[in-house]
């Protein structure tokens, strides 16, 4: 089908501001947190914006919330990253350590005292952010012609394309063959997944945040000397654990509510 038209329509955008809105406070939430990123902040909008839906069967077929949403995510985690590495010096991300480094090399440590003793780089930062987007804008608009051919190339071409670059990729980590077998089997377990229905958004977020959480169990056991009960008798993490109750919670009453619905047609 031929290109008639860049600009979305009216409708296209009233329906897709609140998912754009959704996806922008879910990507900033985050991407301030250790461990998740750009990628994680799409798949985890694209999950709510279809759990929200009034007819999620659209989704797969050119709905135009699985596309806002998950983009104002993207973009939104990409920039909310920078927050804690020049606020408090702390990289939430590979790519953002990255940066720290480069910094450092520079003689330029970033951290509180970063915005008050040299504003300059700081607010440059803040607006090369902004004509980044804009320079993205103009360099896409004309490419959009080569964007939509690349999604012409048939998925049997694809699909073996991606493997053997994964494969290669797990491989010179540290030229181990066993690790690209064990980067298959968790292929099929992710693909055995994927037909029961399970969102990737919190197995990716678990996958790469588990570790963290599990040290931090380990320091806080040894901390205490044994006593789980301080997991619930601190405030701070009494009011963790509350706020990951109500949020389960309120994941799992809709699920429940349209159960129930379904019954009792």
């Amino acid at each position: 089908m031929p290109i008639t038209r860049l600009w979305p329509t009216r409708q296209d955008f009233r329906d897709a501001w609140p998912a754009a809105t959704r996806g922008t406070f879910l990507g900033v939430l985050l991407g301030v947190l250790p461990g998740s990123g750009a990628t994680l902040a799409s798949f985890a909008s694209y999950a709510l914006e279809k759990k929200v839906a009034k007819d999620p069967r659209k989704f797969g077929t050119g709905a135009v919330q699985g596309l806002a949403g998950p983009e104002s995510a993207n973009n939104a985690a990409a920039q909310a990253c920078f927050i804690p590495m020049l606020s408090l010096g702390v990289p939430p991300n590979a790519i953002m350590a990255l940066m720290i480094g480069a910094l450092m090399i520079q003689g330029i440590q970033p951290g509180p005292a970063m915005i008050s003793s040299q504003p300059d780089l700081f607010w440059g930062i803040v607006a090369s952010m902004l004509i980044g987007n804009v320079m993205l804008v103009l360099l896409n608009l004309p490419l959009i012609g080569l964007w939509v051919k690349l999604l012409r190339v048939p998925y049997s071409l694809l699909f073996p394309v991606i493997l053997v670059f994964c494969a290669i990729g797990t491989y010179s980590l540290n030229n181990s063959v066993f690790e690209v077998g064990l980067m298959a089997l968790f292929g099929v377990v992710g693909y055995v997944l994927r037909k029961l229905g399970c969102e990737m958004a919190p197995l990716m977020l678990g996958f790469v945040v588990g570790p963290m959480l599990e040290e931090n169990i380990r320091r806080t056991m040894l901390t205490s000397g044994g006593d789980a009960s301080v997991f619930v008798t601190r405030p701070i993490a009494a009011t963790m654990f509350a706020i990951a109750g109500l949020l389960l919670l309120s994941m799992l009453l809709p699920a429940i509510t349209k159960r129930r619905e379904q019954l009792a047609e």
